[in-house]
């Protein structure tokens, strides 16, 4: 029996080692602690510096059922001295990992309660409990921790959604690995049994004599499969004959585990084979399997007890500074049938009610910051303005936006000064460098404007009557015929609203002694050429229907029909749904609706040469002629229905 077992165990190993890479949940290409104080050698997967991996055992595998009972179920149990624990929901859902002692004392989401993401400090070593963001992640929850572990961990999934699926990896020391035994029932330190399931694709059986053992692919430490016995075939009451009379017979040994924790479950009798005269328990193939019995009860008819369920949390009131977040906690039961109800707290009044509001901040509230002095007045006399610099400034010291301090906290950044009265006097500038004609006669200007004067201390009322002259007049000598672009005045807008182009006459003529003259546009060539187009836009058209050229008539008599494309289109020519419906143009249009000229039979000929006479005398009337000139007679015909031959 151990020589079979170290069998099984060895095939289990070298199916753990042989898997590839891509089929584990998690890299297992770095070992714990590797590349630390190793000088130069490579940690094997063990964290030995050097090491061939022999002193360590990585165990790995995944647990997922399709249907399970509401509640607690056991898939793993990890021993004592395991180190590098991961545990992973391979993806999210509505169930919860549970963690909790040998004994039953409870370290995550134990006691029907789920606690809130973080670390917890048990069995020696930092435990890390996620539960990603509901919305904006796909991963599920997780356990991980680095060990050893002082005490053994024994792992649950809290189901309440089908289709669980979860996957593990622990290293550990060779010296912690016992030989292989079946798991006993795990109590949830309530007082009920949890359920115990097989992980799919690997089971437990009992051999020869009786004892149990685990499949190829199962850990000793995983939770086994309960053993099913086969359908019986005699049904109770059933009489042996004296000659059926066997020296073996199956006797109930003990009973599966109930399929529920709470809300009214079922479980299976287990039948053992057994000697009918000394009891003693003898291997199942002595005995007939058909005539293995069948037994199931109720169980665990007590209600299921209460518990919170918890929402997330919702957003910050605020953006910045206190604010405050709340989430729902309801009272919920599970029941019999799979199924969870809403109850009354009053359910859950043993378990002591989550927080429905929490305060936030999600960062400090900027604030406006006074950079500088007021500056002078703008203006030596008169009103004017100071100005200063007010910035907001976010925790850091950083410009932030104004949107982010509040605004009806911002100081005042302009105000109003009064310098004194001011007198008027005319302000003049210097005359222009160049002269309005290149050549003949042209005139030079400045600009003159009446301005209030600080310097003066007289009592002027304003700057008098005696303005002074802002054109003078130039001569750069007389023209000799230089050519030179002259342009016309910009028409009208191609288009009442949108955008448009207007254009403009631009000639090339020559100047001679105060007269024009056109010339050649190549003689203007060595000078820029004003545009003769612009775009224009007289003012916005907002949406229009716009419709394509009508296609080809489909059919060329009898009726036939044309299309079109329709859009409603804004000014920038996107798409919109704003156009009055009742003025949307038409997109179909009928055509071609005359009717079609009958096609000339190839029998229909004329027989004589002289049939136009037969024609112009009206005979066609006649079947004789009608028939030796029949397509003189059918065209006449034709042409009075004002058809034409095609």
């Amino acid at each position: 029996m151990r020589r079979r077992k170290r069998t099984v165990r060895a095939a289990l190993l070298l199916t753990l080692f042989c898997l590839p890479s891509a089929t584990l949940p998690w890299d297992f290409s770095s070992p714990p602690g590797e590349g630390l104080g190793c000088d130069g050698y490579q940690a094997d997967n063990c964290g030995v510096c050097g090491g061939d991996g022999s002193t360590c055992e990585v165990i790995s595998g995944t647990f997922s059922r399709s249907i399970l009972s509401v509640g607690y179920h056991k898939i793993l149990e990890i021993p004592v001295g395991a180190q590098d624990i991961k545990i992973q929901e391979s993806t999210k859902s509505r169930n919860y990992l549970a963690l909790l002692t040998e004994d039953g004392n409870p370290i995550i989401n134990g006691n029907w309660a789920v606690e809130r993401p973080g670390t917890f400090r048990a069995a020696g070593t930092l435990l890390t409990y996620r539960r990603p963001n509901e919305i904006r992640s796909r991963a599920g929850e997780s356990i991980t921790a680095p060990g050893p572990t002082t005490q053994e961990l024994h792992v649950y999934v809290i189901y309440r959604q089908p289709d669980p699926s979860v996957s593990y990896h622990y290293i550990l020391p060779r010296e912690n690995i016992s030989s292989p035994q079946p798991a006993p029932p795990i109590h949830d330190g309530l007082g009920e049994t949890m359920g115990l399931h097989t992980v799919e694709g690997e089971g437990f059986a009992l051999d020869s004599n009786g004892n149990g053992d685990f499949g190829v692919g199962v850990h000793p430490n995983q939770v086994p499969s309960d053993p099913l016995p086969s359908p019986t075939a005699a049904g109770p009451g059933s009489q042996l004959r004296p000659e059926q009379l066997s020296p073996y017979g199956w006797r109930r040994t003990g009973s599966t585990l109930c399929s529920t924790t709470c809300g009214t479950g079922r479980l299976q009798g287990v039948f053992s084979c057994v000697e009918q005269e000394t009891a003693v328990l003898v291997p199942n193939d002595l005995c007939e399997h058909s005539q293995s019995p069948i037994q199931e009860e109720d169980c665990n008819t007590q209600p299921c007890p209460g518990f919170w369920d918890v929402g997330e949390w919702s957003e910050c009131s605020k953006a910045c500074g206190p604010g405050a977040q709340h989430r729902q906690v309801l009272c919920r039961q599970a029941l019999g049938n799979g199924s969870i109800s809403t109850v009354g707290p009053r359910h859950c009044r043993h378990l002591e009610q989550p927080e429905t509001a929490a305060s936030c901040q999600l960062k400090i509230c900027s604030e406006w910051q006074i950079r500088s002095e007021w500056t002078p007045c703008s203006v030596p006399c008169g009103v004017g303005q100071r100005t200063r610099d007010v910035k907001c400034v976010d925790n850091l010291g950083d410009v932030a936006p104004d949107e982010e301090c509040n605004m009806k906290l911002r100081p005042e950044d302009v105000r109003n000064c009064d310098t004194g009265p001011c007198g008027r006097s005319w302000f003049l500038t210097r005359w222009s460098d160049r002269c309005s004609a290149e050549c003949g006669g042209g005139s030079r200007s400045r600009e003159v404007v009446c301005l209030m004067n600080h310097v003066s201390s007289l009592p002027l009322d304003g700057c008098g009557d005696e303005r002074p002259e802002d054109v003078m007049p130039c001569d750069l000598g007389p023209c000799q015929g230089k050519p030179d672009w002259y342009t016309g005045t910009w028409g009208q807008c191609s288009s009442e609203c949108g955008i448009g182009t207007q254009s403009r006459t631009v000639l090339c003529l020559l100047h001679t002694n105060g007269s024009f003259e056109a010339t050649a546009p190549s003689d203007c060539a060595h000078l820029p050429r004003p545009p003769e187009t612009q775009s224009c836009q007289i003012k916005m058209c907002g949406v229009k229907w716009f419709v394509t050229e009508w296609s080809t008539c489909s059919r060329s008599c009898e009726g036939g029909y044309q299309v079109r494309e329709v859009r409603c289109l804004a000014d920038d020519l996107t798409e919109s749904t704003a156009c009055d419906p009742f003025l949307m143009p038409e997109d179909r249009n009928e055509c071609n609706t005359h009717l079609c000229p009958p096609e000339i039979d190839e029998n229909c000929q004329d027989m004589y040469f002289n049939c136009n006479m037969v024609v112009q005398a009206s005979l066609c009337v006649y079947s004789y002629y009608k028939t030796a000139c029949c397509a003189s007679c059918l065209r006449v015909s034709w042409r009075e229905a004002g058809l034409s031959i095609r």
